[in-house]
């Protein structure tokens, strides 16, 4: 964010990203570990291709985390912008 408030996609998409990657990750340790079929079943609802659990569906369960945190950025912060922008112009930020 810079000082007028407004984000930069890229740096917010990386870190939606890669934050996304990470549940992704203890999510699917957590179901290792615990064996819940609700956490199976939560994957494969969630993340196209994804089935429970094998290497090529692990990976694209990766892809596909990495790929939500940059479809979350692009939408959020252009309207994000939009908004601070409309705020300044109306004299209320």
């Amino acid at each position: 964010m810079d000082k007028t408030g407004r984000i930069a996609i890229v740096p917010l998409g990386m870190t939606l990203g890669t934050f996304l990657v990470v549940t992704y990750i203890l999510c699917v340790l957590f179901g290792l570990l615990v064996s819940d079929p609700g956490m199976h079943r939560l994957l494969s609802d969630l993340l196209p291709g994804f089935t429970w659990i094998t290497w090529p569906s692990f990976f694209i369960g990766l892809v596909w985390a990495f790929v939500f945190g940059w479809y979350i950025a692009v939408v959020f912060a252009p309207i994000h912008n939009f908004f601070i922008g409309f705020g300044r112009k109306s004299g209320n930020a």
